[in-house]
């Protein structure tokens, strides 16, 4: 009789969590379990990445967006180091992902065999679950623990498999557990919740920070909102939770942020913080009673003092609130951050008029919103490109996704194509400086073998522009942040698809227009102006004084010894 080996229970066994594609390379280490994938391909697909670090940063972003379990496989050695990068942004961004590398035969082990690294230890910091499996009996239980356990720590797990384990079959007494993960609305505790009604109850200044743990609850935090007379500043990770153009909504905070969310920060006396451990503490009040929301009891208070903590899930909790404290009727400090708000978009649409010989970057993020339809998702790189999106392109009902914590570059492209995967009939955007896609764009090749219509836009001004200001802001000459980039639509057209190059403001929108009509992969090179500064919403002395230093450094270099009339006191 014809029993199962460890390949295919492994490939089983992710079939029946539901996991419906898994991204990776073929290897001689995991042979056997790519043959199990291929027999089952019509109902787990696999999808080849041209890198591991894009298949793991792609599996970060689908858990990211979807809540779902993201699965990422690479050979022993280089392959499973290759994942490292994208299996910390999904434990920093707390998504649950799966990595299953290869690993030398067991006989070979511990002989420094061709490809052997010590894989347990390579990933024990990265993981909230690292196991090794020896023996094909251990598959099932060990699958469903290692995914369990991704779920229930919103984290990374990881199996290692030597490459003998899954030609062995199954032995008919193999142990079989329960392939599912069980959750329930958390409750914060009564006394908790009277603590926090009493002090919502009072009048005063209240501004509320939600992060990404307020998605899926926008109803609820707007009626909350609505009931105390708070502003709403969000956090980059919770940009979406609620629209950018509400009324209630400041905005960002940080040096991404906006001006309003920063005064706004300093003149309350009462911080709600939702589904947020924010880090920049330096934006935070100084003085404030602070109430903290969260599922997790480890976040509450740890990073900023918490006067109450609230364990509970942001829709229930926020509704129960709600019906608990009473109509603040006093609405001045609403009123006083919605009008500096609206000051704040106007400076905003302000920039994005500015003429100049190359397109203002700004102006790029703006018309992006002309062609994004409501339910598009933007996957957005690290850079200058993330402080363009935060403060310019106005969410509605679209989906955004980056890499927040780890703020690796080279996640736009990957995020776009898990993106892709994850919903086939919404519009796809990756939002990317010249910097971020150079690093993964040899991945771009997979979105066209796939045919996964997705929208590259490059923000193109042949510098890692964000670096360059960080050492101007520290008084140093710019040094080693130019590029050289190649003509990005005409890689686009060399690997088979559509691309499209900007060099003037007029062409951009109907650019953009042709390449969301076009349904294929595409790429939108623009080139922006390289010196436009991503200015924070308040500039520090320590800034001004740093970048004066940089401004005298460079006269001098070029000896001119007179400072310029705006230098002299």
């Amino acid at each position: 009789m014809f029993r199962k080996n460890g390949a295919e229970a492994l490939v089983d066994t992710l079939i029946e969590w539901g996991v419906d594609h898994v991204y990776g390379m073929p290897g001689d280490s995991i042979n056997t379990v790519i043959e199990a994938f291929r027999q089952k391909k019509d109902k787990i697909k696999f999808i080849q990445v041209r890198h591991e670090e894009a298949g793991a940063l792609a599996a970060a972003s689908y858990a990211k967006l979807t809540g779902r379990l993201g699965v990422c496989l690479a050979v022993a050695g280089p392959g499973a180091i290759h994942l490292l990068n994208g299996l910390y942004d999904a434990k920093l961004d707390h998504a649950p992902v799966l990595a299953i590398t290869g690993q030398v035969i067991t006989d070979l082990l511990g002989l420094d065999y061709f490809q052997e690294v010590n894989v347990s230890r390579l990933f024990d910091d990265v993981a909230v679950y690292n196991q090794m499996i020896v023996s094909p009996g251990q598959i099932p239980s060990v699958v469903n623990q290692a995914i369990r356990t991704a779920y229930a720590r919103k984290g990374v797990a990881v199996l290692t498999i030597p490459g003998d384990v899954p030609d062995i079959e199954l032995d008919r007494k193999t142990r079989y557990t329960y392939a599912k993960v069980d959750s329930g609305n958390l409750e914060p505790r009564t006394e908790d919740m009277d603590a926090a009604c009493e002090v919502l109850s009072k009048e005063g200044k209240k501004v509320i920070l939600a992060g990404k743990g307020a998605r899926g609850a926008r109803e609820e935090l707007l009626a909350f909102a609505e009931r105390l007379g708070a502003p709403i500043v969000v956090t980059l990770p919770g940009k979406g939770v609620v629209p950018d153009k509400h009324p209630y909504c400041l905005g960002g905070l940080g040096l991404i942020g906006t001006r309003a969310a920063y005064d706004a920060m300093q003149e309350a006396d009462t911080l709600f913080m939702v589904g947020t451990s924010y880090p920049f503490t330096g934006f935070l009040p100084e003085k404030a009673m602070t109430i903290q929301l969260d599922t997790e009891p480890c976040q509450i208070g740890k990073r900023y003092p918490v006067d109450i903590g609230l364990i509970g899930e942001a829709k229930h909790t926020l509704a129960r609130l709600t019906e608990r404290i009473p109509y603040q009727e006093n609405r001045e400090f609403l009123a006083r951050c919605k009008e500096k708000m609206d000051k704040w978009w106007g400076k905003m649409e302000e920039q994005e008029k500015i003429e100049s010989s190359l397109i203002m970057p700004q102006y790029v993020a703006r018309t992006l919103e002309e062609v994004a339809e409501e339910n598009a998702v933007l996957s957005c790189d690290v850079g200058n490109v993330t402080v363009w999106m935060a403060r310019h392109f106005r969410v509605t009902n679209q989906s955004f996704i980056t890499s927040s914590w780890l703020a690796t570059l080279g996640c736009g492209l990957p995020g776009a194509i898990a993106a892709q995967i994850a919903y086939p009939e919404r519009q796809v955007f990756a939002i990317c400086g010249d910097g971020g896609f150079g690093m993964t764009m040899n991945d771009f090749v997979t979105a066209i073998k796939y045919k996964l219509p997705i929208i590259t836009v490059v923000f193109n001004n042949h510098k890692i522009a964000m670096i360059k200001f960080e050492q101007e802001a520290m008084g140093n000459i710019e040094y080693a942040t130019n590029l050289v980039n190649p003509n990005f639509a005409a890689y686009a057209e060399a690997c088979g698809t559509v691309g499209f190059r900007v060099e003037k403001r007029e062409e951009l929108l109907p650019v953009l227009q042709k390449a969301v009509a076009a349904r294929r992969p595409c790429i939108v090179d623009v080139l922006v102006e390289a010196d436009e500064a991503p200015m924070p919403p308040k500039i520090t002395f320590g800034q001004a004084a740093g970048f004066t230093k940089h401004m005298i450094k460079e006269f001098v270099e070029e000896g001119r010894f007179t400072l310029p009339p705006i230098l002299r006191v």
